[in-house]
């Protein structure tokens, strides 16, 4: 079974809280953590690879804080997980044929390839931006629910 890891869902939400704030400065690490329920630690263990992947960038300082490097409509989904989790794979010879003897004459590997395309592509037209949306949405749902 594919499952995204707590850092892969850990990370996105973090990417969420940045799209939130986006275009107010830098977002304080420890306001992150804290919006997180976690440590700060853990959660720089998740900015790192974000930041190495040119999704996000630091600001030392009084002023200092993480910021997004591109407005949220600009970030894909696919992106921040690939940057935490590695390559979106159900299984390894969909990547490459060469991972199995059997890739070339196996009945089920156009299907493995078929779903993951369908995750990718999935992943790949959503953007912060989109949850950003998506979470209003409900938000107002909720509310109009409760009057």
């Amino acid at each position: 079974m594919l499952k995204i890891s707590t850092k892969g869902r850990y990370g996105l939400k973090a990417m969420f809280e940045l799209a939130v704030r986006y275009g107010e400065g830098p977002v304080l690490m420890s306001t992150l953590a804290k919006q997180q329920n976690v440590s700060r630690k853990y959660l720089h263990s998740l900015l790192s690879p974000l930041q190495n992947a040119g999704l996000t960038r630091s600001r030392r300082g009084v002023h200092g804080g993480y910021l997004l490097t591109r407005p949220p409509h600009m970030i894909f989904v696919s992106e921040v997980l690939e940057a935490l989790e590695g390559p979106m794979l159900l299984v390894d010879c969909v990547a490459s044929e060469d991972t199995c003897s059997e890739s070339l004459s196996c009945p089920t590997r156009k299907l493995w390839v078929h779903m993951t395309n369908s995750l990718k592509t999935g992943m790949e037209g959503m953007t912060l931006s989109d949850l950003l949306s998506q979470e209003t949405s409900d938000l107002l749902s909720r509310e109009t629910k409760a009057t």
